[in-house]
């Protein structure tokens, strides 16, 4: 590990190896006392392993803070992809261990992560309390891996029942066979309204939106929303029946997800696509209630003991922290839907000190750095002044658009561009989560 100066700011950057885990730690010439510990989101083994060990969400938010004097800190972990929520646990802790010993102990450490990175944040936040000032997370599966795997398979058992997808939902012996079933019965249902009707029925029961398009607002027509919801399921939910759910079983010891007990008529009937479902089976004249139905009969699915308390240990937020905790989501998120952040605010329950900001955008951690670091000020206010400032969202969007034009920008991931956009904060009330575990 050499540390040395970057090119074009006072910054010292060290990076280099403990214990098998590589790390990247910048510290400011102007450190300003407090250090922010990055937890990154799941990298899908369907992909190369990132070379970049990410300290924040969005570049540009890396670089204004670096300017305001944040020390910014994070571990790739020794297992870079997949569940690795164990590793990063230990990993992300040693390494918080050596930015004291060689940098200095910080005056203030920010637990921070997003996506699966906001479980590891939040777990690291409540078992090592004393290590931690505040917790910041964005776009977090909140509800806890538990409830994260088995919204994947109400998906695929719906698909099952409903459409005769013949996807094997848990022991996957043929993980690119079974992503091939997966994608090839989502994209042919676009194709006609009875089966658009039942795709929207599964998509519901695991509260995937109607909208992706984070430059557009969420689009009226019954088609083009189903059209959506399947999209997220090509693109982003093909894990859950290919090699990242083979692998999580193979880290568990075993099945950790379920749907034996589970009401899916109750699901729906609370689900935040409910309207949606319903137009779908009015248009295209079937009855809903017959396929709920079905889905209450079909045969279902019993997990492994063993796996799903391996899954409980490290995945599943307690919503027990003795300092501030701020989360931020974007209202239509269908790999981690916004309702996951009702699940946490129950957890954490009245008492707690809690604030939720939500972004009325679609897309999985699609913010502009402007609204990430609006948070963080929102965050770091509370620290400091010992109460929550003001956040409603017209504050909040008018503090954002202050920031300079380089941090209004989001990537498009439907035109595959970073495009300019503003700040969106929104008042928000999710639904509940569909399977969150009763706590």
């Amino acid at each position: 590990m050499v540390p040395r100066a970057t090119a074009d700011a006072p910054v010292t950057r060290y990076e280099g190896e403990l214990e098998g885990a590589r790390y990247l730690v910048l510290v400011p010439e102007n450190w300003n006392g407090t250090l922010m510990l990055w937890s990154h989101g799941m990298y899908s083994l369907a992909y190369p392993e990132p070379e970049r060990i990410a300290l924040t969400s969005q570049p540009t938010t890396e670089s204004y803070l670096l300017e305001q004097g944040y020390a910014l800190a994070a571990s790739q972990y020794r297992t870079v992809r997949g569940w690795s929520i164990e590793e990063a646990l230990t990993d992300q802790i040693r390494l918080h261990d050596w930015f004291a010993r060689t940098v200095g102990p910080p005056r203030r450490t920010i637990a921070a992560g997003e996506s699966i990175g906001a479980i590891t944040a939040t777990l690291l936040a409540e078992r090592n309390p004393r290590r931690f000032a505040g917790l910041m997370t964005f776009c977090g599966n909140l509800a806890g891996g538990a409830a994260h795997w088995n919204s994947g398979l109400d998906l695929g058992y719906a698909l099952n029942t409903l459409l005769d997808a013949r996807l094997e939902l848990v022991r996957i012996t043929d993980p690119a066979a079974n992503v091939s079933r997966f994608t090839n019965v989502v994209q042919a249902a676009t194709a006609n309204p009875q089966v658009q009707a039942r795709l929207a029925l599964a998509n519901a029961l695991a509260e995937i939106p109607g909208w992706f398009d984070a430059t557009r607002p969420r689009p009226p027509d019954v088609a083009e929303q189903v059209f959506w919801q399947g999209v997220w399921d090509r693109f982003y939910r093909a894990g859950a029946f290919g090699v990242d759910r083979v692998a999580l079983e193979q880290r568990a010891g075993g099945n950790p997800s379920w749907n034996v007990g589970v009401d899916y008529r109750r699901i729906l009937a609370k689900a935040g696509e409910r309207p949606l479902v319903e137009r779908a089976y009015a248009e295209a004249g079937l009855d809903l209630g017959a396929d709920l139905d079905k889905l209450a009969k079909a045969p279902r699915v019993a997990p492994d003991p063993a796996a799903a308390g391996y899954l409980a240990r490290f995945g599943l937020p307690l919503g027990r922290t003795p300092f501030p905790v701020l989360t931020t989501h974007t209202v239509a998120d269908g790999i981690a839907p916004a309702a996951h952040e009702r699940a946490y605010a129950e957890r954490v329950g009245p008492g707690g000190d809690l604030r939720q900001l939500f972004v009325n955008r679609a897309g999985h951690c699609v913010f502009t750095a402007s609204e990430e670091i609006t948070a963080l000020r929102t965050l770091e206010r509370r620290l400091d002044r010992g109460h929550w400032p003001s956040s409603g969202p017209t504050a909040l969007n008018a503090e954002a658009a202050g920031l300079a034009p380089e941090h209004q920008t989001i990537f498009d991931a439907v035109g595959e561009a970073r495009v300019t956009t503003t700040p969106a904060f929104a008042w928000h009330s999710p639904p509940p989560y569909p399977r969150a575990l009763p706590f």
